[in-house]
């Protein structure tokens, strides 16, 4: 199966618990009389423990209105981050555990029901709560303060009213603990896991089937060695590309050795994209196939029960009961119970062909949360491999750089040893054992560039063949299984700008990060040109295109804000995308390929008539700058914005990755909208530098808070839109000059 990652607004989240909030937010504002309830008297002691431990946290507000959170011990300090997360955007972090809980229906309603029905297929609150109880002590203070954090937060803001959750508990931290845009779940369609357990036929969607356009999720990163540096020192590009304000820009340090920066997803306690003095870590979605159907034989026996094949014996399916709640129409709460059957392989998600298909993914959450914060303190390349053997990363590529000069490119690594034999790509027999996983590989076996000769490594979510040029690991020597992505026109474009250069500064590599170049483009207008040449002389077509025509054979192929060029190129490629969908994936090509070596003449000519006319009706003519149509707009704090043409916005020259795009904004139209607003691509981007002291730049779209009343809410769109990183400061002697406030959590 392709392991393509999706991100958007599906990856909406929560947690669950319930207790006397009002009762604890009365108590701290009355300090806890003698009159207390009896409910407020039971929460006492807690509040007093969360009360103690926020004297020993420090946030300092810098002018950007990043937290920088100092606690005396590991724990001390995630308290103080996740509730600096929260003053900024509770909401969103109370969405990103509804949904990792399987309870967004509670606050949504019964159209949320499959997706938590989904989630609980594959997380199990009480199979967590064990996992909790098992886990190392260390991480148990970690999860602990993670929940008081929280709790702390809402006990101190009365006036913030959770949808549904009103008390975090620890163990729910390990329902969301890998930080990637898009989880392994979310493979699984919808429509066909309702058909199955809906018991009625539900047509998949053209954007399950991948037929619609729309903009490629993942993130570029870049690592260049001190070969390749004007100052000796190793440089490291972090530049995902997730929906906008996805992740929290942090700073936190303990007395235990923390001292971390990056962005952290919304309610999770470790850096997910970031670096500390001695190592960074930049994670691209990666195009590893190591999800995989299993088309199980059902039989069913006389009494009604049910069985799989496998081998030459009959085994016993699974079955569990899965109540959840939802929200009514009425604000009310109902119920809906539902009996889902697995085999050894997973969960059975759907039926195809009169066959069950199981659904086999990582479901490693104990695992991958150490992974996920221990590799925040990692000091060199050799401890970042050792945190990396807990083997629970499953979804992400790794562009990796230390001070001592280190750079590495790295696959996933959670990865099944698989027959080859089988084309994994699609649902394989259940039945035949030799289609089962046979353990994971090791880490040294994985295709990865460590210290290329070339002075480079990179990944735009491509396949991992040219990550570091010559030097990178060839495809020849692994399954077919190690990439399912191949090629987009980024890749080509990253070594474009890796290649011009040996002497990278922070500042060329930020300008090579937006580098104006659309190597999608460069590939794609000569075909659309020489179509135009060989019409005849006196052909009506002929003559209505030649304007836009000309305008296009004299492009440059560079995105900017003033370019009628890019607004038409764009126009044109989405009107020739979509009839074409279908065509290149059964013709088994990528869209790029089938664009530029089998769309027809009269295709090419018709999309650009198509394009010219859009853009004439639009906005009164074929000629607008891009900058007229491309925006970025926020207007309020909510997860699913409204974008209105008549209110302000500010122009982002550069386009959608799927052009070639390394700074990527992924906007279109909205209803009542002509203008494109983007809602993903670039959202924290930074460079840093490992030198004796760690340098780093940094911008987060819009702002660092969520709220439309702070100053922090929209204060970074221009130098988002223009890609003029700030500085990040990450010692205290940086910090001096650029304080906006210094308090303790609750004051």
């Amino acid at each position: 199966m392709n392991h393509a990652q999706n991100e958007g607004l599906s990856r909406r989240r929560i947690l669950g618990g319930a207790a006397g909030l009002a009762a604890g937010a009365a108590a701290v504002a009355v300090g806890l009389p003698s009159g207390a309830s009896a409910a407020s008297t039971h929460i006492a002691p807690d509040l007093t423990r969360r009360r103690d431990q926020a004297a020993h946290v420090t946030i300092t507000r810098d002018d950007w209105g990043i937290p920088h959170v100092v606690g005396k011990t590991d724990a001390d300090a995630v308290f103080g981050m996740i509730y600096a997360q929260a003053e900024d955007d509770f909401n969103r972090i109370e969405t990103n555990y509804l949904v990792s809980l399987g309870r967004l229906a509670e606050a949504e309603g019964e159209t949320a029901i499959w997706q938590d029905l989904r989630q609980r297929l594959f997380v199990d609150p009480e199979v967590l709560k064990r996992d909790y109880a098992k886990s190392p002590a260390w991480l148990r203070k970690l999860m602990q303060a993670w929940a008081d954090g929280l709790n702390y937060y809402l006990a101190t803001h009365p006036e913030v009213h959770p949808r549904v959750i009103d008390r975090f508990e620890p163990w729910m931290a390990l329902s969301f603990s890998e930080g990637s845009i898009g989880g392994d779940i979310e493979r699984v369609p919808l429509t066909q896991l309702e058909s199955f357990y809906g018991n009625r036929t539900v047509p998949m969607t053209d954007e399950e089937r991948g037929l619609l356009f729309r903009e490629p999720k993942g993130s570029n990163g870049m690592s260049i060695a001190p070969s390749h540096t004007r100052n000796g020192h190793a440089l490291l590009l972090i530049n995902p590309h997730t929906s906008f304000f996805f992740r929290s820009e942090q700073h936190v340090t303990s007395g235990e050795g923390l001292n971390v920066y990056g962005a952290a997803t919304w309610g999770q306690f470790f850096i997910y994209q970031g670096f500390n003095a001695n190592t960074g870590w930049m994670h691209t979605s990666s195009g590893v196939d190591n999800v995989d159907e299993f088309a199980e034989t059902i039989v069913t026996g006389a009494n009604g029960s049910r069985s799989y094949r496998y081998g030459n014996a009959l085994r016993p399916v699974t079955t569990k009961k899965i109540t959840l709640s939802y929200k009514t129409a009425e604000g009310g709460r109902a119920r809906r119970s539902f009996t889902t059957f697995a085999t050894h392989h997973g969960p059975i998600v759907r039926e195809a062909d009169g066959k069950w298909i199981a659904f086999a993914l990582m479901n490693k959450p104990l695992e991958a949360l150490q992974q996920s914060f221990l590799r925040t303190k990692t000091r060199n390349y050799a401890g970042y491999l050792d945190v990396a053997g807990f083997k629970a990363n499953s979804s992400n590529n790794t562009l990796f750089a230390s001070s001592k000069g280190e750079i590495a490119f790295l696959m996933p690594q959670f990865m099944p040893v698989r027959n080859d034999r089988f084309d994994y790509r699609k649902p394989v027999d259940g039945s035949d054992p030799a289609t089962d996983w046979r353990g994971l590989y090791s880490l040294a076996s994985l295709p990865q560039a460590v210290n290329p000769k070339n002075g480079w490594a990179f990944n735009s979510n491509n396949w991992p063949w040219t990550a570091a040029g010559a030097d990178s690991p060839k495809a020849a020597d692994y399954p077919r299984y190690f990439d399912q992505a191949g090629e987009n026109p980024r890749g080509p474009q990253a070594i474009r700008v890796l290649s011009a250069r040996r002497d990278f500064t922070p500042q060329t590599l930020i300008a090579a990060a937006f580098d104006t170049y659309l190597t999608a483009f460069a590939r794609l207008v000569p075909g659309l040109v020489t179509a135009w040449d060989r019409l005849p002389e006196g052909d009506r077509q002929k003559a209505k295109l030649a304007g836009p025509i000309g305008l296009l054979r004299g492009w440059d192929y560079r995105w900017a804000a003033d370019s009628t060029a890019t607004s038409l190129a764009v126009f044109w490629a989405e009107a020739l995308w979509a009839p074409l969908a279908q065509a290149a994936r059964d013709a088994g090509m990528s869209m790029w390929d089938y664009l530029a070596d089998r769309a027809t003449d009269a295709q090419r000519l018709t999309a650009l008539g198509e394009a010219a006319e859009r853009l004439t009706q639009d906005f009164g003519g074929w000629q607008v700058p891009w900058g007229e149509i491309n925006r970025f707009q926020r207007n309020d704090g909510a997860i699913v914005q409204k974008f209105d043409d008549a209110k302000p916005s500010s122009p982002v020259p550069f386009t959608s990755a799927q052009w070639g795009s390394l700074a990527s904004f992924g906007a279109r139209r909205y209803p009542g909208t002509k203008r494109y607003y983007g809602t993903s691509g670039n959202s924290f981007v930074a460079v840093v530098e490992f030198g004796p002291k760690v340098r780093a730049w940094a911008v987060t779209a819009g702002g660092s808070s969520g709220h439309p009343d702070s100053p922090h809410f929209n204060d970074q769109a221009e130098r988002y839109a223009s890609g003029n990183l700030r500085p990040v400061y990450f010692y205290p002697d940086d910090l001096k000059g650029h304080i906006e406030r210094i308090y303790k959590p609750g004051r």
